[in-house]
């Protein structure tokens, strides 16, 4: 019989040995989870993609104008949109010709946008109770009807602030769906009124005889609807837009699809920027002409 004579220093060797293997190991085995966990998230963001993809686009029509506020109304605007996929924003100008300044800030989103203008003809300029952005909102209808088939339109205005879940929701609407309106009129909100599911009736200041009694910001309709009804489009009347709107899209009671769980929540604001002072050249004083504050004003007030 051999006898072997087991050292110390072998014992801590094979320790040592021993050790580094099980290290090695658990290297291998934190790398094949990480690149397991890493597929894992590639799928689920691949699957997200083609899901995405595969939603019904949005259109949103947005008139706007030139004032102190309008870059930073539209600037919040873009930037909640920028989180909202397989979206096309129309902005429409109330002028005889797009600007510079409101193109620039529509490239800087990364949004896909059509840039259009649209103004109130000289003979309407004179008559009472006519509606705010009626012709800009005409005219980003006319491009849809030429340019799109399929999909949801919503009116969205560029001082109003929105919930990212407002959008994903309408994405649903087969005809036409509505959903609450907060911080508007007397009652600081409107909204329709749910039966059983159903839309019954509409929780507004302002009723006056309307049908529906709902804010522009307050429904979307699929663009199938739009297009059986080559002739619908925003009337004139002050006040009355809506109303007519839908009545010419030959939408009833019934058709109206209630979101916002069961218009349960507000998912959109009629906020209204504070009006500040105007900037003008004249504000900076002679002494500050070599300093930064002459391109800044000229940069505002472009």
């Amino acid at each position: 019989m051999v006898r072997v004579s087991v050292t110390k220093g072998m014992v801590v060797a094979v320790l040592v040995l021993e050790s580094f293997y099980l290290l090695a190991s658990l290297k291998k085995l934190a790398d094949l989870e990480e690149e397991c966990e890493g597929k894992s998230q590639k799928a689920v963001a691949d699957n997200r993609q083609v899901k995405e993809e595969a939603w019904p686009p949005i259109y949103i029509i947005t008139p706007t104008y030139k004032r102190t506020t309008q870059i930073a109304d539209m600037t919040r605007m873009s930037q909640t949109l920028m989180h909202v996929p397989n979206l096309h924003w129309i902005v429409v100008e109330d002028a005889l010709k797009t600007s510079d300044v409101v193109r620039e800030l529509l490239v800087r989103s990364g949004l896909p946008f059509t840039h259009l203008c649209a103004t109130m003809p000289d003979e309407y300029k004179d008559k009472p109770m006519m509606g705010k952005g009626v012709f800009n909102r005409r005219e980003g209808i006319r491009w849809l009807r030429e340019n799109a088939r399929e999909g949801v339109l919503y009116f969205a205005d560029d001082d109003n602030s929105y919930d990212i879940r407002l959008f994903e929701q309408m994405r649903t609407t087969r005809k036409v769906s509505v959903f609450p309106v907060g911080m508007i009129l007397s009652l600081g909100v409107s909204s329709p009124i749910i039966r059983d599911g159903k839309v019954v009736g509409f929780h507004d200041a302002f009723q006056a005889g309307r049908k529906f009694a709902v804010d522009m910001a307050g429904f979307a309709i699929n663009l199938r609807v739009l297009h059986a009804n080559p002739d619908a489009t925003i009337p004139l009347r002050l006040s009355y837009l809506e109303d007519g709107f839908l009545r010419r899209l030959r939408i009833e009671l019934e058709d109206l699809e209630p979101l916002a769980w069961g218009c349960t929540q507000v998912l959109v604001w009629h906020t209204k920027t504070h009006r500040p002072g105007t900037p003008k050249m004249e504000h900076i004083a002679h002494t500050d002409f070599d300093t930064n504050l002459v391109e800044l004003y000229n940069n505002m007030l472009r």
